[in-house]
């Protein structure tokens, strides 16, 4: 019944999520979820907040997760927004500062949810091409443009920009939004978050999915100078002003204050990424310099299809993203735990025989 549809929706071609198949015994490295469980204090706190009170709207301002994320990054409130899950704070972000008369800058390989939000909102942008070895050069971006969006590490290669680079890019567009996505950005990188009180165009996007394991709780985060998160509230208050439930509010401010079990999962998932890095580069495989909790590898002899079919018949998933042609040749391996990543590097073994 797609004639009811508007001419928008014919012409969308929207995001493709990872899969989530219903497997039992799967090995599931498609998604970069974090392999271990939410810290216990967020639970703790989730199950607390379950009874009576559910009756009751959210507070509508999320104040105490805002003041939460404010302290942790030295920042005011007013410099904090939140919302549900960074996709929806990036789409925010996308109506209330690029929408401008020029094109607004991305990579051509990057978040697949950027390209989209530009076509569901009537955003101009060009896609600017990687280098050879698919790194972000600065310089790219420091021409006319309405804005510049990066992913900081990018995805899906999981190369880093540093704080240098990133001051660079922001130096070089004075009168344009600079957003960096940092969805990954605790398992290699520094913040962005530092430069806010500096840069009145720079908005830094995070999100408690990767390194806090709350992908299924969905809150999402920016930081910026107060004027631009007061043009995030305008496009959220005129959306849904209760973004947050009280579950997630509580949850993830008890994650944003276990900062002792945040570090200790990250630093042995970025342990483990080293790992499975040495792994992988002894069975022929090359890949990018991830900073991120996944790997983006290519086989020196397989294709990526190949691998990602054997995998897949042993009950392992990966992402094989064919979209772009520049990485149809690439897998994107999530850093698993370390039982996880022994059965995927077993497995690997017996397929590039």
């Amino acid at each position: 019944m797609s004639r009811y549809w508007s001419d928008l929706t014919h012409k969308l071609t929207p995001y493709v999520p990872g899969e989530q198949p219903k497997i039992t015994n799967l090995v599931k490295l498609n998604t970069n979820e974090n392999p271990f469980p939410p810290s216990p204090q967020a639970v703790s706190a989730m199950r607390a907040v379950v009874g009576d009170d559910l009756r009751l709207y959210p507070d509508p301002t999320c104040s105490e997760l805002r003041q939460s994320l404010a302290q942790l990054h030295g920042l005011a409130i007013d410099q904090v927004f939140v919302g549900n899950g960074s996709d929806e704070v990036l789409a925010h972000a996308f109506q209330a500062l690029l929408k401008q008369d020029e094109r607004i800058l991305f990579p051509d390989v990057t978040y697949g949810f950027y390209p989209v939000y530009g076509d569901l909102f009537g955003i101009h942008y060009e896609q600017v091409p990687l280098a050879q070895d698919l790194t972000i050069n600065v310089d790219d971006y420091l021409g006319p443009n309405g804005g510049v969006i990066l992913a900081n590490p990018n995805a899906p290669t999981g190369c880093l920009l540093s704080l240098g680079q990133i001051r660079t890019l922001l130096q070089g567009n004075p009168d344009r939004v600079v957003i960096i996505d940092e969805a990954y950005i605790d398992f290699g990188g520094q913040s962005a978050a530092a430069l806010v009180p500096e840069f009145d165009n720079l908005l830094v996007v995070q999100t408690l999915s990767k390194s806090r394991s709350l992908a299924g709780l969905r809150v999402g985060m920016a930081f910026g100078q107060a004027h631009l998160i007061q043009g995030l509230e305008r496009i959220k208050n005129s959306f849904n002003p209760y973004p947050l439930s009280r579950e997630a509010l509580a949850g993830a401010t008890a994650a944003v204050a276990d900062v002792a079990y945040f570090d200790k999962t990250r630093q042995t998932i970025m342990a483990m990424r080293q790992w499975l890095s040495e792994q992988l580069a002894a069975l022929d495989f090359t890949m990018t310099d991830s900073k991120a909790n996944f790997v983006f590898v290519e086989h020196a002899r397989m294709g990526a299809a190949d691998i990602a079919g054997g995998l897949r018949e042993r009950g392992i998933i990966v992402r094989h993203l064919t979209a772009n042609p520049r990485t149809q040749n690439y897998l994107r391996i999530s850093v698993g735990t370390q039982a996880e990543c022994d059965v995927l590097v077993s497995a690997l073994g017996e397929i590039l025989v």
